[in-house]
């Protein structure tokens, strides 16, 4: 059913909480539904007002992505009274599924929206290139990187900024372009299918990694592929991963997603979280002080979509409270999504993060070299150890090759200094407890 197959497509696109707390508690209604009109119905008026005020634009978005049909979305509270239909005296139209017509992109995804970073910026200026100079600077672009952090944003701002100067574009995941072909493939209407991908100026795919052993899906994306750029039109693709290591991927088609430029995004630094939470609050007109927003940025990890999640999510109960977001009603209504406190930390546990996020060698953590960085990192991780662990100052003076205790002691009251003096410092040593501290 299209209904449902909506809310598969709105799982994907927020936190597993969000889907279970909202999303699986609303219902479709068919017999008030037709083909531009959706009415979904609540348990309740929280629960309904909730999804309505967040969920119901990206209903109708995906709704339009695969039926070319801008719907109204109605949600509203489950009641027995009589149907629509038969209240008014009028019979509505029977719900079908419409023949897709065309792909759509969300218009906040823009380069000016897009917060860029160290963690981001080859991605950002090799998609803005692409952008000013379609198929004549990179063909394709590859951006890969770990769910949450911005692909989705890069890629639609690509398409965003051709379409504004009259190009031909079509944006989809791969999922739909499978769910296409298996549809006009089973209907014998594969020039119908040709058309619409092969007739276009910017093809942007997400989340390619899902054709991996999709061996007949593959042979047509191939073809896709080769007479798109033949022609001299920009292909864009994202996933998880970069293409050697997409296990089940033809390697021809391997060799042609490498014949471009290849680009990643990381997870973001904490200046760059602190950037993108006060952007989203900028754009959606939400009032955050620096109190809250250095705790979701230093307690939330790095997944962006789930971040700005949280801040709506945030919101949206203050504004159904009528309460002021304070620091307090933060930790309170974010408490779920918050992940769980590790309890028995051990020493590796916490150089093994400190040598990820700093990029730092454990070994020289515990070395005696004196570089900038490496002082700096071998600081934080006595700090830490001493804070999250029940070990002894001799023990920890061993266990990092010092000399004695009084060496850690010195380190403790340096960094205490740091931190009391430093804010950006502070932010940057309860970051990292909290990454230690969180279960993966």
């Amino acid at each position: 059913m299209l209904s449902d197959q909506i809310l598969e497509d709105l799982k994907k696109e927020i936190s597993e909480l969000e889907y279970k707390r909202y999303i699986k508690q609303i219902s479709f209604n068919e017999e008030e539904s037709k083909s531009n009109y959706l009415v979904f119905e609540a348990p309740n008026t929280l629960i309904a007002n909730w999804v309505k005020t967040k969920y119901s634009q990206k209903i109708a978005n995906i709704y339009e992505a695969k039926t070319g049909i801008k719907p109204t979305v109605i949600i509203k509270k489950r009641t027995k009274n009589k149907k629509i239909s038969e209240s008014s005296g009028e019979k509505l139209p029977e719900f079908q599924i419409p023949k897709a017509k065309s792909t759509i992109l969300n218009p906040s995804y823009t380069f000016d929206s897009f917060v860029v970073g160290s963690s981001n910026q080859y991605a950002f200026t090799a998609a803005k290139a692409v952008a000013q100079k379609p198929a004549i600077v990179y063909n394709p672009v590859f951006i890969y990187g770990p769910t949450g952090l911005g692909k989705t944003h890069l890629i639609q701002a690509i398409g965003n900024y051709v379409l504004s100067k009259g190009l031909n574009v079509i944006y989809t995941t791969i999922e739909q372009f499978m769910n296409d072909f298996t549809y006009n493939l089973r209907n014998q209407t594969m020039d119908r299918f040709r058309e619409k991908y092969r007739i276009c100026d910017v093809l942007l795919i997400d989340d390619i990694q899902f054709l991996s052993n999709k061996i007949q899906t593959q042979e047509e994306f191939f073809h896709t592929f080769n007479e798109l750029y033949s022609n001299k039109k920009q292909i864009v693709l994202t996933a998880d991963k970069p293409p050697k290591k997409i296990a089940g991927l033809e390697e021809r088609l391997q060799s042609r997603f490498e014949w471009g430029l290849i680009a990643d995004i990381h997870p973001p630094e904490l200046e760059t979280k602190i950037a993108i939470i006060k952007k989203k609050c900028e754009l959606d007109g939400i009032y955050l002080n620096n109190e809250v927003i250095n705790y979701i940025a230093t307690n939330m990890g790095d997944n962006i979509r789930e971040i700005e999640s949280a801040i709506i999510n945030l919101n949206a109960y203050a504004s159904l409270m009528h309460q002021e977001i304070t620091l307090e009603f933060a930790k309170n209504v974010m408490k779920e999504q918050i992940k769980e406190k590790k309890k028995n930390i051990q020493l590796n546990d916490i150089i093994n993060v400190i040598s990820k996020e700093l990029n730092v060698k454990s070994s020289d953590i515990k070395s005696k070299k004196r570089s900038k960085n490496i002082v700096e990192a071998r600081r934080i991780g006595i700090y830490l150890a001493r804070t999250l662990t029940h070990n002894s100052m001799p023990s920890l003076a061993s266990y990092f090759g010092m000399k004695d205790h009084t060496a850690v002691s010195h380190n403790m009251k340096k960094i205490n200094e740091m931190i009391n003096n430093d804010e950006n410092f502070r932010l940057k040593v309860e970051e990292l407890k909290n990454k230690i501290l969180s279960t993966s």
